[in-house]
């Protein structure tokens, strides 16, 4: 046993299918995967106290969208030192830059990426942002 500590993230994608492929991707790659499929459920995980390194949302979803689970992350100070990632089919220029004008540490598009290739990107994104 290791003492390297998983890193701990948070998936939300309201596809139970691509949420079940890229919790297994990412379960693969040794990542501690907490799949929810509604952004209310992952905000009831963390203010019942889970901490997770890395947020990845999808923004397209039924009740709360992405945009709006980042925004009372950040309202709330529920973000801490995770990495916020947005994973998304919208790629239009103007929903990257409303993505980014949220403070997010990357924007992924869903369509020019495999899951392989998103599971190296987050990896990416956060050996080159460590906090």
């Amino acid at each position: 046993m290791t003492d390297t500590k998983k890193q701990k993230i948070i998936i939300i994608d309201d596809d139970k299918f691509l949420l079940d492929m890229y919790t297994m991707k990412f379960d693969e790659k040794g990542y501690e995967v907490v799949p929810c499929s509604l952004a209310e459920e992952a905000l009831e995980k963390i203010k019942a106290g889970y901490q997770a390194d890395i947020f990845l949302v999808d923004i397209v979803m039924q009740e709360m969208d992405g945009f709006t689970f980042i925004q009372t992350l950040n309202e709330q100070s529920l973000k801490g030192q995770s990495f916020v990632i947005i994973l998304s089919n919208l790629g239009q220029k103007e929903d990257v830059e409303r993505g980014l004008s949220l403070n997010v540490d990357g924007y992924i598009v869903k369509a020019s990426a495999t899951p392989s290739e998103v599971v190296a990107k987050v990896s990416e994104i956060v050996a080159n942002k460590k906090r």
